[in-house]
């Protein structure tokens, strides 16, 4: 199994390669001139979302990412700045589209987790634990690989605007987080897994309104950045996913998203190289609670139990030209692991060519 999913990695990281040297042979102009294309109209490639394909900011629409017609290829850079009470994630990657018909995305995640895991670190030194809990003191950081693949079935969310048939589309991506040690004491089953999508995207006029609806087959706890199942549930479920933006200018467009999220974590407490949270608090000496600031063994438990909620976000999307596009954001993503209340700002720029 491990053989299988290195091969696939390695495969999906030639495929990527390729089309990126496919898209900036056509950019240059040299032979391959011919297959560079930009002729879609203005923001209907959506901007990308955190796991790198082409749709909102948490969500995949049916539309193939850039600008790309049905003659042609576009491709792009993204950047996606998220700043949360206890969390900065940056995601930074590149996604290409094949005549408006096939997508393929790359796309590295960093969360530093700032001091959500100090409380944690201070138990495990407490307890002189032997081995790695993977949990740095002061700077603990989640990194993810995310590979990406889309691919539209059929109609077409802009131009036939007398149909109610939406364009579909069929996508996965497969993520391998780097820290299998944290996600061992998170109690997370897998540190990589895949994920498949379906999506159906529909832009209705003369209201100027896209609707669009994805159901994602996932076990992703935090979208993979604390890894894949758990003790609450080890298997793959469908989740709803839904964005609804208003096209208000020719350039810009205001909207909401949001994303079910799963339970394979949620209520489940941390784990300290095979001491489970039961045996953690029974474990502790009597004057931990001044150490940590804390008045009762009730809030202590609490702080070592994880929390998952679905996301929700208000975003404003801007594009001056086909070269570029900015997406600013007010994310509501609720209880992100040990942490409460994780509502922020995003910022997204999408450089397209």
């Amino acid at each position: 199994m491990k053989r299988n999913s290195e091969m696939l990695r390695s495969a999906m990281a030639k495929l990527v390669g390729a089309g990126a040297i496919m898209a900036a042979g056509a950019f240059c102009g040299t032979a391959n001139a011919g297959f560079y294309n930009d002729g879609k109209v203005l923001l209907t490639g959506g901007v990308v979302t955190i796991d790198g394909a082409g749709g909102g900011g948490i969500t995949p629409w049916a539309t193939i990412s850039g600008y790309g017609t049905r003659d042609g290829i576009n491709g792009g850079l993204h950047y996606t700045f998220a700043y949360l009470p206890n969390y900065s994630l940056n995601s930074y990657g590149a996604t290409f589209g094949f005549y408006d018909r096939f997508e393929l995305s790359y796309t590295r995640s960093t969360l530093p987790t700032g001091s959500t895991f100090d409380t944690v670190g201070l138990v495990a030194s407490l307890l002189t634990l032997t081995g790695d809990t993977g949990i740095a003191p002061f700077n603990t950081t989640i990194e993810m690989d995310v590979f990406g693949a889309k691919l539209r079935l059929f109609g077409d969310a802009v131009y036939t605007s007398d149909s109610w048939i939406p364009q579909v589309a069929i996508g996965g991506f497969y993520k391998d987080n780097k820290n299998q040690d944290l996600l061992r004491t998170l109690q997370a089953a897998e540190h990589k897994d895949w994920e498949a999508y379906v999506s159906a995207t529909k832009v209705f006029f003369p209201f100027s309104t896209l609707v669009n609806f994805t159901g994602r087959y996932t076990r992703a706890n935090q979208t993979g950045l604390t890894g894949f199942g758990g003790p609450r549930d080890d298997g793959r479920e469908f989740r709803f996913e839904m964005s609804i933006a208003q096209l208000v200018a020719k350039n810009t467009v205001f909207g909401i998203e949001y994303a079910q999220h799963g339970k394979a974590l949620d209520e489940v407490g941390v784990n300290l190289n095979g001491i489970n949270l039961e045996g953690i608090l029974a474990a502790l000496p009597l004057d931990v609670l001044d150490n940590l600031g804390l008045t009762n063994l009730e809030q202590l438990e609490d702080t070592l139990t994880q929390k998952e909620s679905d996301w929700v976000d208000l975003f404003f999307a801007y594009a001056p030209n086909k070269r570029i596009s900015f997406v600013l954001a007010y994310a509501i993503l609720g209880d992100i692991t040990l942490t409460p209340d994780q509502h922020g700002f995003y910022l997204s720029t999408h450089l397209t060519f």
